[in-house]
């Protein structure tokens, strides 16, 4: 098992070289560029903002459920922004794209690898990378931040409503919290993650893809692979991102 997470890391770490001396020495086909972005981007639009303003809203009344309790309800402001910015806004947007995106690449190229497309791409003279995998890549340098930033606006104006709406929070001291704990720093982070994450679920996808045998049951199982692989990547991740971002980026009353 160790070996073949230690073979898979390999292989995943390949291609990633592949990659950069694609982007480096190779040529950019911007009009495939552009057409991902609009399938990564605008086309994910639809889920990544219903998803960031559903848990902004929940977020922000779970949070005035416990602060209400000890008179501290404009609090529930300062702690949305922060959560929807550093943590929840890239996670959730990485995941659904992981979902939506991530299995969408693993399909497409494990279907054009066992039906012998990539080989065919080889006998032209055309590197599979740089023309099934840079351009993907690419596209999702430029959607993911966009996509970060509607899920977290929509999640803090989500909060926002809730708690200026039924329970009756002052406006202008929910702004005021809000304002005070919440800089440029916690926008850093989220394109910083942002950006991490969209290279994992590139690389990962593609790299299933690309491995892909075994007709149709091999591309379903690459596309599940990819999707589960891209999840699990996020969330460890996350976590060391979390720590390392917030030495360099501290959160809350330790940066006033």
């Amino acid at each position: 098992m160790v070996t073949g997470f230690l073979e898979y890391l390999g292989e995943v770490a390949i291609l990633i070289g592949e990659i950069a001396v694609s982007l480096i020495k190779g040529k950019i086909r911007w009009g495939m560029v552009m057409q991902q972005v609009v399938e990564i981007g605008y086309r994910s639009q639809p889920v990544v903002m219903v998803t960031g303003a559903f848990t902004g809203a929940v977020l922000a009344a779970q949070s005035l459920f416990q602060f209400s309790a000890l008179n501290m309800e404009t609090a529930a402001g300062a702690l949305v922004s922060v959560a929807m910015l550093r943590e929840l806004g890239p996670s959730i947007t990485a995941l659904m794209l992981a979902g939506r995106v991530g299995a969408a690449m693993a399909a497409e190229i494990g279907t054009m690898r066992v039906t012998e497309q990539v080989d065919a791409l080889r006998s032209m003279g055309v590197h599979p990378v740089d023309y099934l995998v840079s351009p993907r890549l690419l596209a999702m340098l430029i959607a993911m931040p966009l996509l970060i930033g509607e899920s977290a606006a929509l999640g803090i104006l989500a909060s926002v409503a809730v708690g200026t709406g039924p329970f009756n929070v002052n406006p202008a001291y929910w702004m005021d919290q809000m304002g005070k704990y919440t800089d440029f720093s916690d926008i850093l982070i989220a394109l910083i993650k942002g950006l991490v994450f969209g290279v994992l679920i590139v690389c990962i996808s593609c790299h299933q893809g690309m491995q892909a045998t075994d007709g149709a049951v091999g591309v379903g199982r690459s596309t599940t692979r990819a999707m589960v692989y891209s999840a699990l990547a996020i969330l460890i991740v996350n976590f060391f991102l979390t720590l390392i971002l917030n030495v360099i980026f501290p959160a809350g009353l330790s940066r006033h």
